[in-house]
């Protein structure tokens, strides 16, 4: 799970707004996973608002090599509507990532989430994309210049090749959306986060004793601190089926859990604790240019605070094991299709969690719908989990 991109990362592999009011009052936010961030209450002074600002790293080379790749780039179909790529980097730099392995002095994508906001902002869908999905990768720039060989290979070498606008571009060739933002996290962003709204709440279903993960936890509800969260969305082996797409589950599990947390009156309310979220939140990312200070964080994500918990909205595209190796994913047609366009036209999509795996149609739409002499397809069905859901329900 991705995580503190220091300062000229992002698209280098290796690498609210304080609304300032006279009057007291208090600017509810939906925060979205590790981008969980902003507003805060009138009051706060320049200095605050300038130092969480400036916390935030533009990732100005990645703006550029898109820039030279504009024309190819997939146009933006639906106004207002808008796709964030959120990119959890497993960089191994500085003393605190590097007690997670050798730091061989290239990071790849350990996380890739495609967050589908929508033009009326009335709902979120997060899109999970398997780091061992085999595909195209366009030739992209590496950090010493040079450009790689357009390559078929896994999605997450993307941005161990050229960073966060390598990926961007192999996701919107694979997707053909536009993806209009993007975030880098690194490990330890991802636990300051967590530590900051003093931990999330998860339901295990069993107790975990995983050596590799440090994690020895009891069964049930469960608050993960930093370090434990960070064991418990990047464990692979030991958890559940060992699957990356359980794996992956997980993560989405927490994600909504982290949402709610940050929503809650607890942390939005409470001055004491909303700024270390804050300064967590900000300082753990790399964005592109218009998203690097609090005033453009606040411009995409004021309208999210009405979004209900239940149009917040999880799932992995379509995927099953790779033809030629069992341990490689690949898309399943023509659901991922299916599911690409309804973002692509920001059309709503309706997840289940009890649902088809890899995002066939549901068993809940087994005809059609007939009105008069109108008959219409039924939507699809995919599986996945929303923010409202109890994972201990």
């Amino acid at each position: 799970m991705g995580y503190r991109v220091g300062p000229g990362a992002g698209a280098s592999a290796s690498g609210r707004g304080l609304v300032r009011r006279r009057r007291r009052r208090w600017v509810r936010i939906t925060a979205f996973g590790v981008t969980a961030l902003l507003v805060a209450a009138g009051g706060i002074g320049w200095a605050v608002y300038a130092k969480l600002s400036g916390n935030i790293t533009p990732d100005e080379a990645a703006a550029a090599e898109l820039a030279r790749y504009d024309r190819e780039r997939p146009t933006s179909l639906v106004k207002d509507a808008r796709n964030i790529l959120l990119i959890g980097s497993d960089s191994r730099e500085g003393s605190d990532n590097a007690r997670y392995g050798r730091d061989s002095g290239t990071e790849r994508s350990d996380t890739a989430i495609l967050l589908h906001l929508s033009a009326g902002r009335d709902n979120a869908t997060a899109v999970s994309i398997p780091r061992d999905l085999m595909v195209n990768l366009p030739g992209c720039r590496r950090p010493d210049g040079s450009r790689s060989a357009p390559r078929f290979a896994m999605f997450n070498q993307a941005f161990q090749l050229g960073g966060s606008a390598c990926t961007i571009r192999t996701v919107e060739k694979l997707t053909d959306i536009r993806v209009d933002h993007h975030v880098v996290v690194d490990f330890h962003g991802f636990k300051e986060m967590v530590d900051a709204v003093d931990g999330v709440e998860v339901c295990l279903r069993q107790p975990i004793d995983d050596r590799a993960a440090k994690l020895r936890l009891p069964a049930g509800r469960v608050t993960l601190n930093g370090e434990q969260a960070l064991g418990y969305v990047r464990a692979r082996k030991t958890l559940g089926d060992g699957s990356d797409t359980e794996r992956m589950e997980r993560q989405q599990r927490f994600l909504g859990a982290l949402v709610n947390k940050v929503r809650s009156n607890d942390v939005l309310l409470n001055p004491t604790k909303l700024y270390p979220v804050l300064d967590a939140a900000t300082s753990s990312l790399t964005t592109d240019p218009e998203l690097a200070s609090l005033r453009g964080l606040y411009a995409l994500v004021r309208g999210l605070r009405d979004i209900p918990m239940e149009q917040v909205q999880f799932l992995t595209v379509p995927r099953e094991s790779y033809a030629y190796d069992a341990n490689r994913d690949q898309l399943v047609e023509p659901a991922a299709k299916r599911l690409f366009e309804r973002l692509r036209t920001d059309t709503p999509v309706v997840v289940e969690g009890n649902g088809p795996r890899d995002g066939a149609y549901g068993d809940a739409y087994p005809g059609l719908f007939h009105d008069a002499a109108v008959t219409v397809s039924p939507p699809p069905t995919f599986r996945g989990n929303t923010a409202a859901e109890d994972t201990c329900g």
